[in-house]
């Protein structure tokens, strides 16, 4: 008898019971419980109730209630199964193995017909790994019913998992002959022979299941597996081979030999079937992009060049193009390269797609950010706006772009509204209120943009930013300048390499007429500027001018210009060679 069959391993079981009155004596095994005086049949009719009650409050959700009446229930009757098994399961529910199982050998000793006692207590015997006695609860399930076949395997699991390897065999030999020879079958008595240390029997058993199924690739990647795990490399890549002559578009044998090839360290090879497999038929998008993910983790032995790495999401993408997970990994990998723009478009097209994913929303808005592209950070913070009202960071991101757009009273009015979803942030509203005074500083409102500033720098003393651009404020409005110089000296402590930061000190510096000081902190900031920045060589020049270095002081301020300053006060300190205040 050739035949395939696949068996449900856990078993559900719906039980009703009438509630017959108690039987007066009960045998355990050769034992005998103690004998249960008679039930009058006003307390049969309590009983009774009481069952149905609590059967009822286990329906509508009160396990409690349905405890205590149960337990009413064995005090009228001490020997009903019933209640016991309907007890047991309460207790399951909670997590009780203990007290479900004590219950449940009770009433198996009272009951001893029952299958579903029996399959209840098998599971929480395998919970609890007394997988012996388990394996002898579906030995007797099987002698109760023959034609279940999933009992003797499910018997024979356990006995493997108690490492009674023999009695297992044993036992599955015997479901063989019922079934005949079936994958499932031989694949868990292959799995028990390598337990036992029994290589030569694990091999014999595959070779016995592609003598029944020659045309099955499958078992031929059973047997080159396994000869690969004994490191028989020649006769592994043989049986795979074999997959591809019986099946040449099989993606999985594809992904075998990549793994086997990589082990040797051709990577060439492993990267070339790797690709086949993600080219090939019957692998699933959940899969390969398992595989994906797995190569280019932190901790992938096989680590992809960049080439490669886009060669497969391209493949990927051309494959499934409605899948938006692909076009968020291939958006992660381009951020990781620093290909914010590329990384946008991806994402875009994930949000065309009509997946609103909030992450998603904020990453775009990350990359316009830092792409400095202020209108589309303005109009996708809108966009997400409309989906997601109340998220203040999407707010902030908004609020962000109309500021660089000099939309002043849209920063307010934004800054206002996200506001109202803050909640228990200090440093979240901080940002906020710092925006809104820069919106008033760039309308020339200083003491309210000031009285903002204080606040912000009051409700998070770490917003860097907001602290050095209040410095910088005060310096340039001359006021003030003691405060300036410690909040930009807070700033410059913790990045010391920041170009702009130094800048802002150095400008501090210079007003309070502290021109060697400012020269040294400049000098600094010029140094590490990543790139050539007119303002930085303009104050330079303007800090040379002031220690008597005239002819450096108009190199710099020429060089400021050349470098793109269109200002009209940097021409006129050329042509009349001295320094003017703006």
């Amino acid at each position: 008898m050739n035949r395939r069959i696949v068996w449900i391993l856990f078993l559900l079981a719906a039980f009703v019971v009438s509630c017959a009155g108690p039987s007066k004596t009960v045998k355990k095994d050769s034992q005998e419980e103690t004998p249960v005086a008679a039930v009058s049949e006003e307390k049969k009719k309590e009983f009774e109730y009481l069952f149905i009650e609590a059967l009822k409050q286990k329906m509508v959700g009160n396990p409690q209630k349905s405890v205590s009446l149960l337990s009413a229930c064995l005090e009228i009757d001490g020997n009903s199964s019933a209640a016991m098994y309907e007890l047991a399961n309460l207790h399951l529910m909670n997590n009780d193995l203990t007290s479900a199982s004590l219950l449940l050998e009770k009433a198996i000793r009272i009951n001893p017909g029952n299958k579903w006692y029996k399959l209840l207590l098998a599971k929480i015997y395998q919970q609890t790994g007394k997988n012996r006695e388990s394996a002898q609860l579906f030995g007797q399930l099987a002698k109760m019913e023959p034609d279940r076949e999933e009992y003797l395997f499910l018997k024979a699991l356990e006995l493997s998992s108690a490492k009674n390897f023999d009695e297992a065999i044993r036992t599955l030999d015997e479901l063989e002959k019922k079934t005949g020879i079936i994958d499932q079958i031989s694949l868990a008595r292959q799995e028990i022979f390598l337990q036992s240390g029994k290589v030569k029997e694990a091999f014999a058993e595959i070779q016995r299941l592609i003598a029944a199924y020659p045309a099955d690739p499958r078992y031929y990647g059973l047997l080159a597996d396994l000869y690969k795990d004994q490191g028989d490399k020649e006769n592994a890549l043989k049986n795979y081979m074999k997959i591809l002559e019986l099946d040449p578009s099989n993606g999985f044998v594809n992904f075998s030999l990549a793994s086997m090839y990589l082990d040797e360290g051709d990577t060439a090879r492993a990267y070339e079937f790797t690709k086949k497999g993600f080219t090939g038929e019957g692998v699933d998008i959940d899969t390969k992009l398992q595989l994906y993910l797995l190569h280019t983790g932190e901790k992938s032995e096989f680590p992809l060049t960049q080439e490669q790495n886009e060669e497969l999401l391209k493949i990927l993408s051309d494959e499934y193009p409605d899948d938006f997970r692909i076009y968020s990994i291939y958006a992660e990998y381009l951020i990781r390269n620093k290909k914010n723009r590329e990384a946008r478009e991806k994402l875009l097209r994930v949000v065309e797609k009509g997946v609103n994913d909030y992450p998603i929303w904020e990453q775009i808005l990350y990359l316009d950010n830092d792409l400095q592209e202020w209108q589309s950070l303005y109009d996708h913070g809108q966009s997400a706006l409309e989906i997601y009202p109340n998220q203040s960071r999407l707010y902030f991101f908004q609020a962000i772009g109309a500021l660089q757009l000099e939309n002043f009273e849209d920063v307010i009015s934004i800054s206002d509204e996200g506001l109202n979803y803050v909640i228990d942030n200090n440093l979240m509203k901080g940002q906020f209120v710092f925006l809104k005074g820069e919106a008033l500083y760039k309308q020339d409102k200083l003491n309210e943009a000031f009285a903002l500033f204080d606040e912000a720098v009051e409700l998070d003393p770490d917003n860097f930013m907001a602290l050095n651009n209040y410095a910088y404020y005060l310096s340039l409005a001359g006021r003030n300048l003691e405060k300036a110089e410690r909040m930009s000296g807070k700033v410059i402590k913790r990045f010391p390499d920041n170009a702009t930061y130094l800048d802002t000190y150095a400008w501090v510096l210079f007003k309070k007429k502290n021109y060697t000081l400012a020269r040294f902190y400049m000098e600094t900031a010029l140094t590490h500027s990543e790139e050539e920045n007119a303002t930085l060589t303009e104050h330079y020049g303007d800090i040379l001018f002031m220690l008597g270095e005239t002819e450096k002081a108009l190199e710099n301020w020429q060089k400021a210009v050349d470098q793109g300053s269109d200002s009209k006060i940097l021409r006129q300190k050329i042509s009349e060679k001295k320094y003017i205040e703006e």
